[in-house]
């Protein structure tokens, strides 16, 4: 509209002056020629454009000196990173109820259209040489002081650089995507005794990825993560809020679901319906054997002599976990694991799984007793079932999981058949685990919006039930029956850093007790 006024009042200056023009010679000449009424016309057309230039130029210069108009300003909701009760992204989203638990994408804050998010391929720190190469990171460090029952439950302080995890991801196209996870444990690769190093190095995960459709995709073989429960497959130290991970999948307090389950695999996954999730994987199996690769002969039998059972009525499962490499199973049997996940539309907050192991024989190629007699077969099927949720608009989260392991074949098993009375496995273990926690605000903190986290966990395994068959005598010693309270705090200043906290009191049924007590801090990341 401003520009037309504009517009208006050139074309009226210049049909004035043009009148002015026109009057002076009209009293020279009455009548002019049509030649002098084409020179006028031509005279006011070449005005007209000269005065409209120069009023398109003194606009644009208007316009370059006047300031920008102030942006309009985010609801306060919207500044701040919506807070995951367990997938904890690293951006803001728009303010909404807060998501269900679980691997869910929050939506990336809105932006104006020509502001692209910067490349942060390597570690979420700087972009990647190379197209499609992304790299991240994960790991935690422990401290503090704990009862060893190896020295009669005396208390002993002590360090540990647990875990240092690479996380090199590549993408060939947008539907064929490598993923692998390289963890170095306890500050080194090896028993160095001038550096003081009593560490591991190990391909936790490899595997590439065909995206095939929403309901169909296709994981190759290589080593994955057996998907039971949630805490194996997200076992980064920002999923849970102890310092140690819960007791039902924690390799040191000797769980039934041997955290990090990994194992060569292969399988297919994809969504059936919104909400619900499946997988299901061909694996390795587990063996009953927990020796040293010393033990196995050049043949891939289990040697003449003592070994040490996979699987026992005191450390579970954890000790079972077939070989990631060289051709070294002791046993031609493949597992199969079916997963189910899912987050119901008419309860937000909530996620779960529930998941199905099963192996036909875990006893491994030469497996014997003390005596030199050649053991049976046994099955092995185990059921995980797991829930998240997070109530919206409240601080409050819970979480609980039950696992049940059910044996074909107890006395086929190592730990029955080692003249060992007091390690012996019954028909069936089973554990149960229930935690309550809350999430506060403590505000904004050198550059992060922080957050605490007090909890409470209960915890409590049977790993010597009744059922038990085998040569050794049935005189177990309770040590099997844990039970486990664990109280604590987590500080997150930014969702990808937490900061721990929490005592322990453990109590099983033996005559000495548990003397596994413990108070600990732990520092863990990822990006």
């Amino acid at each position: 509209m401003r520009a037309n006024q504009q517009r208006l009042v050139v074309s009226t200056i210049a049909v004035l002056s043009a009148l002015g023009l026109g009057s002076g010679r009209a009293s020279a000449q009455a009548q002019p020629s049509t030649e002098e009424l084409l020179q006028q016309i031509k005279l006011l057309e070449q005005r007209l454009k000269s005065l409209e230039a120069q009023v398109q130029k003194q606009q644009q210069q208007t316009q370059a000196q006047r300031p920008p108009a102030p942006a309009q300003a985010r609801p306060a909701a919207a500044q701040t990173a919506t807070v995951q009760p367990v997938a904890r992204s690293t951006t803001a989203s728009v303010a909404e109820p807060p998501a269900a638990p679980g691997p869910a994408i929050t939506p990336p804050p809105v932006q104006a259209a020509e502001a692209k998010p910067a490349n942060k391929d390597l570690f979420g720190l700087a972009p990647s040489p190379i197209e499609g190469l992304k790299i991240g990171m994960y790991g935690e460090l422990k401290f503090g002081t704990q009862q060893n029952p190896s020295a009669g439950g005396q208390w002993q302080t002590g360090f540990d650089a647990a875990r240092i995890v690479l996380l090199p991801s590549y993408r060939f196209t947008d539907s064929i995507i490598f993923n692998a996870e390289i963890e170095f444990e306890h500050a080194g690769a090896g028993f160095d005794n001038d550096d003081k190093l009593h560490g591991t190095a190990e391909i936790e995960q490899v595997y590439v990825d065909f995206l095939v459709a929403k309901w169909l995709n296709i994981r190759s073989p290589g080593i994955d993560l057996v998907p039971v429960g949630y805490i194996n497959q997200h076992h980064e130290p920002t999923q849970f809020y102890s310092v140690n991970r819960p007791e039902l999948v924690n390799g040191r307090n000797n769980g039934l679901v041997p955290t990090t389950w990994a194992t060569p695999a292969a399988s297919v996954y994809g969504r059936i319906i919104d909400g619900l999730d499946y997988q299901i994987q061909v694996s390795s199996t587990l063996e009953d054997f927990g020796d040293s690769f010393d033990n196995r002969t050049d043949g891939n039998h289990v040697a003449s002599g003592a070994y040490a059972g996979g699987i026992n009525g005191i450390s579970g499962l954890n000790a079972a976990r077939a070989p990631r490499g060289d051709y070294r199973q002791l046993s031609n049997e493949l597992a199969w694991t079916l997963r189910l996940g899912y987050e119901p539309a008419f309860l937000p907050g909530f996620a779960g799984s529930t998941s199905v192991y099963w192996s036909n024989n875990v006893v491994p190629r030469g497996a014997h007793d003390d005596n030199g007699n050649l053991l049976g077969t046994s099955s092995l099927a185990l059921f995980d079932t797991e829930f998240r949720y997070r109530p919206p608009h409240t601080g409050w989260e819970f979480r609980g999981e039950g696992v049940l392991v059910s044996f074909g074949n107890p006395a086929a098993l190592r730990a029955n058949n080692d003249s060992d009375p007091t390690n012996n496995v019954g028909s069936t273990m089973w554990g149960l685990s229930g935690e309550v926690a809350y999430h506060f605000p403590l505000g904004h903190m050198l550059g992060g919006d922080w957050e605490a986290v007090p909890f409470y966990r209960y915890s409590y395994m049977n790993k010597q039930t009744a059922g038990f068959a085998g040569t050794d005598a049935n005189t177990p010693t309770g040590a099997g029956q844990q039970q486990y309270h664990t109280v604590g705090v987590a500080v997150f200043p930014t969702p990808q850093l937490v900061l721990k906290a929490n005592w322990q009191k453990v109590i099983d049924g033996s005559p000495t007790g548990a003397m596994s007590d413990l108070f600990l801090g732990g520092i863990g990341f990822h990006f």
